[in-house]
């Protein structure tokens, strides 16, 4: 007679304590039930099973010869229970799991961070593989099987893999505080030209957002120093060797520090009288479905992304 067809895992629960304690009662004070309960149960398997499960012996409850075989099992299926148990815990804190991600520079720099830690605190044991990339090597790492998903300002057409969108950002204007912007509450896209600019080349991906405003008002623009990344612009900028267009998740940090009045940053972040909202997107293979870990980072890198939200001359 298999077990598993002839008891549920309550069941189980209750022969197990009294086999545990000796007693009804005893049982009843393991499980935090009533002793009537645990009687039922009793009298209830000694009728489904066909056989009697317990006999008094000495004043306790000990199996009966012909249950035996029973309570072989029964230790069994318990330490079976308790192995999945177990492992089930340490799944629920990541143990050997390993999560790989890839980003651009703009998200990884403060957004990527953020969303780790929270996940880090969630499933502590977690183990994550973060890789830099840029936008073009986004295929094979996700192609490869290098990573489960690619946090993207930027997206493009490929039959194998979705974008999904991730958040909204906002461009800013950043220059050094010895700079005369630096003293204006938001600046418009001709006023940013009048400036030496520091930037992404505009045959760039990411480095065409920045550009964008310029080309959509019609303003010849010189970038006299260009980078590769956004952070190694910000810390030109801080140089004073110029002012520049940057996305708002890069910057932050900065953002934050000027919130709070600590001028410290380097830099002064102003707005820019024009519309420069863009999307970003996380990008994954469509023939993958995405673990249940990595779900988890998107949610918690979304609501980062929000919270820090496209700066205004309100938030500023």
């Amino acid at each position: 007679m298999p077990l598993e067809k002839s008891l549920t895992l309550r069941q189980i629960e209750v022969i197990r304590a009294v086999m545990v304690s000796g007693s009804i009662a005893g049982a009843a004070r393991l499980l935090n039930v009533s002793q009537p309960g645990v009687s039922r149960t009793i009298k209830h398997l000694d009728s489904v099973l066909g056989i009697k499960l317990f006999m008094r012996q000495g004043g306790r409850f000990v199996p009966t010869p012909e249950a035996l075989g029973v309570f072989t099992q029964l230790q069994e299926v318990h330490k079976k229970l308790n192995d999945l148990q177990f492992a089930l815990t340490q799944l629920g804190r990541g143990q050997d799991v390993e999560l790989s991600i890839g980003s651009v520079p703009s998200i990884a720099h403060v957004m990527v961070p953020r969303a780790t830690a929270t996940l880090k605190r969630l499933f502590p044991d977690i183990r994550l593989n973060i890789e830099l990339l840029k936008i073009e090597e986004a295929i094979d790492f996700l192609m490869l099987d290098r990573g489960e998903l690619v946090c993207m300002s930027y997206r493009f057409d490929h039959p194998s893999i979705d974008f999904l969108p991730l958040a909204t950002g906002r461009l800013v204007c950043i220059a050094g505080r010895e700079s005369a912007l630096a003293k204006l509450d938001s600046v418009t896209p001709a006023d940013i030209v009048q400036h030496p600019l520091i930037g992404i080349d505009p045959k760039d991906p990411y480095g065409a957002i920045m550009a964008r405003i310029f080309d959509e008002h019609g303003l010849d623009y010189d970038i006299g120093i260009r980078a590769r990344f956004g952070t190694t612009v910000v810390q030109l900028v801080k140089q004073n060797l110029g002012i520049a267009v940057i996305d708002s998740f890069t910057i932050a940090d900065v953002l934050e520090q000027q919130e709070d009045g600590d001028g410290v940053s380097g830099v002064a972040v102003l707005p820019i009288r024009a519309q420069t909202d863009f999307e970003t997107y996380v990008a994954v293979r469509k023939d993958v479905e995405l673990s249940g870990f990595a779900e988890r980072f998107v949610a918690f890198l979304k609501a980062e992304m929000a919270r820090g939200g496209p700066p205004t001359a309100e938030h500023l």
